[in-house]
């Protein structure tokens, strides 16, 4: 895994998030949740993670999911 950054809900998306995420981002963002997104890689995928319990992550097909947090 690769740490990446973080950045506020609300806040423009640091150039490092690959634009395929944006706009799953912002349909996040749009339920109203706020606190920090944290952008890291594995296997060279990037997965955003919002503290308030969401992820939108790139599947190896090249499919976007945002989803909340699975036990």
């Amino acid at each position: 895994m690769q740490l990446g950054t973080r950045w506020a809900t609300g806040a423009q998306p640091p150039a490092s998030v690959p634009d395929a995420l944006r706009s799953a981002i912002s349909d996040v963002e749009a339920r109203g949740l706020t606190g920090y997104w944290t952008l890291t890689w594995l296997e060279g995928r990037p997965i955003a993670e919002l503290d308030a319990g969401w992820e939108v992550l790139l599947t190896a097909s090249g499919e976007v999911i945002a989803r909340p947090f699975q036990d």
